[in-house]
């Protein structure tokens, strides 16, 4: 027992004794820069880089998970004009878990209730959850983040308006004749979440800052689907759908998770895109 427990106190204070990254004069998000001299500031920035640095477990999951998912969601943010670096709310929101749910009902990567999914244009019914769509819900957040921007000309605030909804943001800065959500007093989670955003980027520029021994080996590979098929009716059976196509129920549900019941009924005729892997695992 002694010859177990040695290697794993060793193991234990390694970790204990990793530092979190020092909070750094300034930072850029979105092309925004924040100083960090702001007493206020510094210390709610610390609070994030110690909190990235020690859930050891998610802060590795989300690093592995990160490669797969970027490559879809970057090019779309660069395609509405948007800066790159808005893809770190969605780290916040789900810790890039595709199959994210809240206990307030919000769902997948970005998070969104079914009344923001609907407002943005995301069907949302018991066989269709196009919150689960990661090019559709990050086309949805798209135009929030555009609506938002129009408002508040600020990025901080337009992620302060994501977490918190614009309608309580903009109530809150016509309250406390404030412009920016940085200067706003705010319910913990919202007045958190700007700095988080700035940790989660800093994690993701250098894991190594955090104590994480990270190689882009080591994330999970992108998985290639063998082809799209569209459909304009209804699929009685997913199960004989997938199997008509070489895959397994299983493997068609992991790569559409949009896709909510075992059967499409499409009453309206609508064209869904469904995708086929390329490997029934």
């Amino acid at each position: 027992m002694r010859k177990i427990l040695i290697p794993l106190l060793a193991l234990f204070v390694s970790l204990t004794l990793n530092a979190q990254p020092p909070v750094p004069k300034s930072a850029v998000f979105a092309g925004q820069t924040i100083d960090f001299s702001r007493p206020d500031f510094y210390e709610r920035m610390d609070r994030e880089l110690i909190a990235f640095t020690y859930m050891h477990s998610t802060s590795i999951l989300m690093l592995k998970r990160s490669a797969r998912l970027f490559r879809f969601v970057e090019p779309i943010l660069k395609a509405n004009g948007l800066p790159e670096d808005l893809k770190y709310l969605m780290v916040i929101e789900s810790n890039l878990d595709p199959k994210a749910v809240s206990s307030a009902g919000a769902a997948g990567l970005w998070q969104f209730t079914k009344s923001t999914a609907s407002s943005y244009g995301l069907e949302v019914n018991s066989e269709v959850d196009e919150r689960y769509n990661v090019e559709k819900e990050t086309i949805a957040a798209c135009s929030f983040f555009k609506d938002a921007y129009a408002k508040y000309n600020d990025w901080f605030t337009v992620a302060a308006s994501y977490n918190a909804g614009q309608n309580g943001i903009s109530r809150r800065r016509d309250e406390q004749k404030q412009d920016s959500a940085l200067d706003l007093w705010l319910t913990e989670e919202t007045s958190r979440y700007m700095f988080r955003l700035i940790a989660a980027k800093m994690l993701f520029e250098n894991p190594k800052a955090f104590g994480f021994r990270f190689e882009a080996s080591d994330a999970y590979p992108y998985v290639p689907f063998k082809e799209i098929v569209e459909v304009n009716g209804p699929i009685p059976s997913l199960v004989d759908f997938a199997l008509e196509h070489g895959v397994t129920y299983k493997a068609l549900k992991e790569h559409n998770l949009w896709l909510r019941s075992d059967k499409l009924t499409n009453k309206a005729g609508k064209t869904y895109k469904i995708i086929i892997p390329a490997s029934s695992r």
